[in-house]
């Protein structure tokens, strides 16, 4: 029975790992330090927050799979040793670091001057101002918390014995794990939605959201 189910299943991916060599067990503890360390507040999550409370879940989608494509970026370079090689250079991580405090202080303005849902042009003005997938691609590469964030994850459990299927399961769970992480936070953002039908709450919502970003990416800067 075993082989005929075997049969059945198609081939691997070349180079990827065999099911039978994964260790499924620890894929729950990988699970949980992603949640904890990858889900917690920084530059990313809160930027998501605050753009899907300002511009809706819509337009900030493009913005969530920019960051999911970045942070994938570095899951891969943590995974094939780059990060460290890397973060050997202090010249790479400075340019890394001044990259993402700009984007966040440009996108910080954007949020708190968002125009309330409520008002005329809202939509319009929206639209244009919204971020945009590139954006998020350029925070999830250049985001400080995750390259630290997404070592430790990765140095939490073993998946398999060889080091490329290990470091090709790792990939595989965790950029599921960022995909969900970050609707959820997306998710969050939108709950604020009715909160923001009033003028003076929504901007009040903005400024704090905008607040927070700046506030976690220097937590996230300093660490």
């Amino acid at each position: 029975m075993h082989e005929s189910i075997a049969a059945a299943l198609p081939a691997a991916l070349p180079g990827a790992p065999p099911v039978a060599a994964i260790r499924w067990g620890p894929v729950g503890t990988l699970v949980l330090t992603s949640l904890a360390i990858m889900g917690s507040p920084g530059p990313a999550t809160v930027s998501l927050t605050a753009a899907a409370s300002a511009y809706g879940a819509r337009r900030s989608l493009g913005y969530l799979l920019g960051i999911a494509a970045g942070t994938v970026v570095v899951l891969v370079a943590v995974a094939s040793g780059i990060t460290a090689a890397l973060l050997a250079v202090p010249a790479v991580r400075s340019v890394l670091l001044a990259v993402s405090a700009a984007y966040i202080l440009w996108l910080a303005y954007r949020i708190a001057t968002a125009p309330p849902p409520g008002d005329r042009g809202a939509p319009a003005a929206a639209a244009a101002a919204a971020p945009s997938f590139a954006g998020g691609l350029v925070l999830g590469v250049a985001n400080p918390k995750a390259w630290v964030a997404i070592a430790a994850v990765f140095a939490s459990a073993r998946l398999a014995d060889g080091t490329a299927a290990d470091a090709a399961a790792k990939v595989a769970v965790l950029t599921v794990m960022v995909v969900v992480i970050m609707t959820a936070w997306l998710v969050a953002g939108v709950s604020f939605a009715s909160v923001l039908r009033d003028p003076g709450r929504a901007r009040a919502v903005n400024v704090a959201l905008a607040v927070a970003l700046v506030v976690a990416t220097a937590a996230a800067v300093l660490r």
